[in-house]
């Protein structure tokens, strides 16, 4: 399967391998990828450069009526549903009104889906922003990208759009203090233009669960690529192998699921 983008702002309810039955947002463009990542495994393609301008957004009161109209249909239909869940063609808290967006969502979960939980998928490249930052802390599942332990392997897999590093990425996770925060990690292994891609090797490993300790998650997913890369020789990990490092996950004492 191709790499793809979502041209709804509302997509799904699909079934997530980490989530559940997911209904989807997107909060960004419907015919680009407007990311400060460049990861070569990102099922949405490559990120172009990006000018970041009100008209490359879905405008709040869209996708609120979006959202709305799509839980009463689900509602009304009796369907099951676990998370609402941003993600999309990008980064989701770069929206300008990102902390309303989250609000009017909370409410209308509060009002169709009590019981559902509301999810962000981002990269945390945004916690230097206190808006993001308390609205992360208002929803149930603050995911937060974490997929190397060095400068040089964060460089190669995720290659930031922005000037940040890895040693940024950490320490502002750690200063956010999100409450429930769950820590993603995708592991690949491979070969990129030749340049060897591999964060599951022993000094990336004690690096990434040291940088675990200090940041003291709710939880931590870890998983490997299930779809098409826009990068060619990229290796899916075995189910035995994350579930290897899934036990040295558990082993620092904090909850961790391979998917």
């Amino acid at each position: 399967m191709a790499c793809f983008l979502f041209d709804k702002i509302i997509f799904g309810p699909v079934k997530s391998r980490r989530l559940g039955i997911s209904l989807g947002i997107n909060l960004l463009a419907q015919n680009r990828k407007i990311c400060t990542f460049n990861c070569i495994y990102c099922e949405c393609g490559w990120t172009k450069p990006n000018n970041f301008f009100l008209d490359t957004f879905h405008d709040s009161e869209t996708i609120k009526i979006a959202l709305k109209e799509t839980l009463t249909q689900i509602s009304n239909d009796k369907s099951g549903l676990d998370s609402i869940t941003f993600g999309g063609n990008g980064e989701p808290t770069l929206h300008p009104f990102f902390s309303k967006i989250v609000d009017d969502a909370i409410a209308l979960r509060n009002e169709l889906f009590p019981k559902v939980k509301i999810s962000v998928l981002s990269n945390a490249t945004r916690l230097d922003d206190i808006s993001v930052v308390d609205a992360l802390n208002r929803i149930d599942n603050p995911i937060l990208k974490l997929d190397a332990a060095t400068e040089k392997t964060f460089q190669s897999i995720n290659k930031p759009m922005i000037a940040i590093t890895q040693k940024q990425i950490v320490n502002n996770i750690i200063n956010a203090r999100i409450n429930n925060t769950i820590i993603q990690s995708l592991f690949v292994k491979g070969d990129y233009k030749g340049i060897p891609i591999d964060n599951t090797n022993e000094n990336e490993l004690e690096l990434w669960l040291s940088q675990l300790l200090q940041i003291n998650p709710k939880s931590v997913m870890v998983y490997s690529i299930a779809r098409e890369t826009p990068a060619h020789g990229l290796v899916k990990l075995t189910k035995r192998e994350l579930e290897s490092i899934v036990q040295k996950v558990r082993a620092l004492g904090i909850k961790a699921e391979s998917y």
